[in-house]
């Protein structure tokens, strides 16, 4: 009889276990209140604004899951190193700042589908008709040297294309915007800035050399909170919100990006 007692005590105990664990979904909508991770200073995803209030991509996506919830919204501006320690020990309830996808990061906590673009390619005038790297064929192309852009693109490169190299980006842009080169190749958050800068440039996204898109950070164990944040990824992607933010803060359309 003892026996049975022990065992049936131990099953309250792990049932009870199982019940008082706290689902951070229904804390969220009950507190009426999400903290969310942006970049500290990191345009076009997130940076103190004239404002000086943050503003990017990453915030607005932030804002609108906020208003999604039907809760308000804390702004916690962080840096690198500081999202996965923030999003583990509680001091924000989900990281959207550029986070890339990584096994090591799987570690520690949970990565939503890809919600933003993220990637290294080569930009033109709307003009231009370049969709590969066989279309710089006798076009003087701008880029850093010895950045990830120049290595790759370097490889598929035609003969007859003159790649000048720079050396650094602030010298690359100054080259593209005074039309000593007829291609820049750079990243996408510094084609914004630069389309921004120089709108009758009319620059374009005309192909990508490498992908590295952003996920969102979710906390290991919370499965409410990891779906939820999928399915209004998902929706703002079909309803066109993403694409509204895409073009507006790196003045591109949003690309297919991946679903985990």
């Amino acid at each position: 009889m003892k026996c049975i007692k022990h065992i049936a005590a131990v099953a309250v105990l792990a049932f009870s276990s199982l019940t008082a664990h706290a689902d951070q979904l229904a804390d969220i909508l009950d507190a009426g209140v999400i903290k969310i991770a942006v970049p500290e200073s990191f345009p076009p995803f997130g940076s103190v604004g004239p404002s000086l209030e943050h503003e990017g991509y990453d915030v607005d996506v932030a804002k609108l899951i906020a208003e999604n919830l039907g809760v308000k919204i804390e702004i916690v501006p962080v840096s690198s190193k500081q999202r996965i320690p923030f999003l583990s020990s509680g001091k924000v309830d989900l990281v959207i700042s550029s986070m890339g996808a990584n096994p090591e990061r799987a570690k520690s906590i949970w990565f939503s589908s890809a919600y933003a673009p993220f990637f290294s390619g080569v930009f033109a005038a709307e003009s231009m008709d370049i969709s590969s790297a066989a279309d710089l064929s006798g076009k003087k192309v701008g880029v850093t040297g010895g950045t990830l852009e120049d290595l790759e693109l370097s490889k598929s490169l035609p003969a007859d294309a003159e790649m000048v190299r720079f050396g650094d980006n602030a010298a690359t842009i100054t080259a593209y915007v005074s039309g000593q080169v007829d291609v820049l190749v750079t990243g996408n958050t510094v084609a914004a800035k630069v389309a921004a800068d120089n709108p009758k440039l009319e620059m374009k996204t005309k192909f990508i050399i490498k992908d590295s898109p952003a996920f969102m950070g979710v906390k290991a164990g919370e499965m409410n909170m990891l779906q939820w944040v999928n399915v209004f990824i998902t929706h703002k992607k079909l309803g066109g919100e993403l694409n509204a933010m895409s073009e507006k803060w790196f003045g591109q359309s949003l690309p297919a990006l991946p679903v985990l």
